[in-house]
């Protein structure tokens, strides 16, 4: 599933190419229909994200919700636009470029009171300027649950998905099993701004680069089109600052990896 940089890239590029003007919009797979001919010739005023979720405010109040969920993905093209291929949920046409929504969770028309109920259930997200971790750190610091099942918790910290949650633990040496209350507010701090530079580094980038440069040697990343990972998918296989073997376990449905060693 994409992680909260995702979404604020994707967000920061239709902003730059269709807001302020009319966009087309389009359902040729049909499930979108209905929707799209309410949003068709309307001015796109802003795009922007919370966490996981990114939104596309229109004249006249009208929201466009989108989720990428597990499958969801945008692709995009210049004009001329080409013939629709595949399941399209959404297409928008802009002045000189396009993009095709497929496969999303989510893809529905919102008012902003429902906007806000969403982003009311959300924790405070490291990418936008308006965060408060104050009220991730008011929930972590009174929990029970381990913190890595906190940091996945969308109500607690919005954005942060499997990868940033393995690697910044790891960054900071904390076992993801320790219970939330069991830190202290500089280790919090800590965690907070190192993803907030994290993740704005996915937004530039497009992708999640975690390791520092003077370990990103050895062994080559889980997949040939990543950067290195510390610990995420590499169970196994020796840790890149002790050498052990890192580990794997299964947290409330999701892959968690750690080093034994350097996050005892």
């Amino acid at each position: 599933m994409p992680e909260g940089h995702t979404l604020h890239r994707l967000a920061r590029l239709h902003q730059r190419r269709f807001a302020g003007a009319p966009v087309r919009v389009g359902s040729p797979q049909g499930r979108f229909a209905h929707e799209a001919a309410r949003l068709d010739g309307r001015v796109l005023e802003r795009a922007d994200a919370w966490g996981k979720h990114l939104w596309h405010h229109y004249e006249g109040d009208l929201v466009v919700h989108v989720h990428l969920g597990l499958y969801g993905a945008f692709t995009d093209w210049d004009l001329p636009a080409p013939d629709p291929v595949g399941q399209i949920r959404m297409r928008m046409t802009g002045a000189t470029h396009g993009t095709d929504l497929r496969g999303p969770t989510a893809c529905e028309v919102l008012t902003p009171d429902r906007v806000e109920a969403i982003e009311a259930r959300l924790g405070p997200d490291p990418l936008r300027p308006d965060a408060d971790p104050e009220r991730a750190w008011s929930k972590i610091s009174r929990s029970r649950t381990p913190i890595g099942a906190l940091l996945m918790d969308q109500s607690v910290l919005a954005g942060v998905g499997n990868v940033y949650r393995a690697e910044v633990l790891f960054r900071h040496g904390i076992h993801p099993e320790r219970q939330g209350r069991s830190l202290d507010r500089q280790e919090w701090d800590a965690i907070w701004a190192d993803l907030v530079e994290l993740m704005q580094v996915g937004v530039r980038r497009g992708r999640m680069h975690v390791v520092h440069p003077e370990h990103d040697h050895g062994e080559p990343a889980y997949a040939a089109d990543r950067p290195r990972t510390y610990v995420y998918r590499r169970a196994g296989a020796s840790c890149r600052i002790c050498g052990e073997p890192v580990a794997h376990a299964v947290m409330r449905g999701r892959n968690l990896f750690w080093c034994p060693r350097c996050q005892q």
